[in-house]
C-alpha cells in the first residue's frame, strides 16, 4: 500500500510557543491510525494543521503525492481530506438534512446520488432520520456527533480526520460511533483518529503514534502498544 499522507519534521507554533516540535509520521492507504496522548500533547493542533486550519512553521506535509501547501484550504474537501472537529462543528441553525446537503457541497455528481448517500447516512444512524427536519443545534451531543461524522462522509473523503469522537458521550453512543468508524474503514476510507480514550483507540486502529509535549515519543502496532507497560501506566490507567 502506498502512503496517502506523509508528514516530515512538522513544526507548528502559536506565537512564541512551539506546540508541535518536529514530528514525522505516515499513513498508508486504507489504514486506521490512532494519535494518542495527554491533553495539550499537540494532537488537535496536528489535525488542524493537516486540515489547513493552521499554517506550519516548518516541515513538510504530502497528501496523495501533493504538497499540502499547494492545495487551497477550500479545495481540501474536493481533494478528499475531511475533518470532524472536536466539538462537532455542525450548523446549529440548519436542519439535519440541510447539514448533510452542506456536506456534499463540493460534489459534482447527480442529485440522485447525493440523495442516495443521505439515505445511506439515515440507515447508518436511524436517529438522524427521526430528526431529519429538526434544527441540528437542538439535538443531544451524541446525535450531533453522528451528524458531524455523517456530514463529513457526505463529501466522499479519502482521508478522514476524527478529533475526539467519543468526548462527552454516553457509553452506548460511543459504541455506536466506533462501530460506524470501523464500517467506514471497511468501505476503504483511510482514518486518522485522535482520541482521549486511548484504550478504545488502540483496540480500534491498526497502528498508533503516542504524542507528548509536541513530540512523537512512541509508535507501532496498536495492539502491541495496548500492552506496552509505559503506555498502560501513562494513558490506560493500569
Amino acid at each position: 500500500m502506498s502512503n496517502i499522507l506523509e508528514v516530515k519534521d512538522l513544526k507548528v507554533s502559536y506565537g512564541a510557543i512551539q506546540a508541535i516540535k518536529g514530528i514525522s509520521f505516515h499513513i498508508k492507504q486504507g489504514e486506521m491510525v490512532a494519535l494518542i496522548g495527554a491533553n495539550g500533547a499537540g494532537k488537535t493542533t496536528t489535525l488542524k494543521t493537516l486540515a489547513g486550519m493552521l499554517k506550519p512553521a516548518g516541515g513538510d506535509i504530502v497528501y496523495m503525492g501533493k504538497q499540502l501547501s499547494s492545495i487551497k484550504n477550500y479545495d481540501l474537501i474536493r481533494e478528499g481530506l475531511a475533518l470532524v472537529p472536536e466539538g462537532r462543528g455542525i450548523f446549529g441553525r440548519l436542519t439535519v438534512t440541510e447539514n448533510l446537503e452542506m456536506g456534499a457541497y463540493s460534489r459534482t455528481d447527480s442529485k440522485e446520488a447525493i440523495q442516495a448517500d443521505i439515505d445511506r447516512m439515515f440507515e447508518i444512524f436511524p436517529r438522524l432520520k427521526e430528526r431529519a427536519s429538526q434544527l441540528a443545534g437542538t439535538m443531544s451531543g451524541g446525535e450531533q456527533q453522528m451528524l458531524a461524522i455523517s456530514r463529513a462522509l457526505m463529501g466522499k473523503p479519502k482521508l478522514l480526520l476524527l478529533d475526539e469522537p467519543s468526548m462527552g458521550l454516553a457509553p452506548i453512543i460511543v459504541q455506536k460511533i466506533f462501530e460506524t468508524i470501523r464500517e467506514v474503514a471497511k468501505d476503504g476510507v483511510t482514518l486518522l483518529l485522535v482520541e482521549q480514550n486511548a484504550k478504545l483507540a488502540l483496540q480500534t486502529c491498526q497502528r498508533a503514534y503516542v504524542m507528548d509535549g509536541g513530540k512523537i515519543t512512541l509508535e507501532g502496532d496498536a495492539k502491541e502498544l495496548l500492552h506496552d507497560e509505559a503506555v498502560q501506566k501513562a494513558y490506560l490507567g493500569e
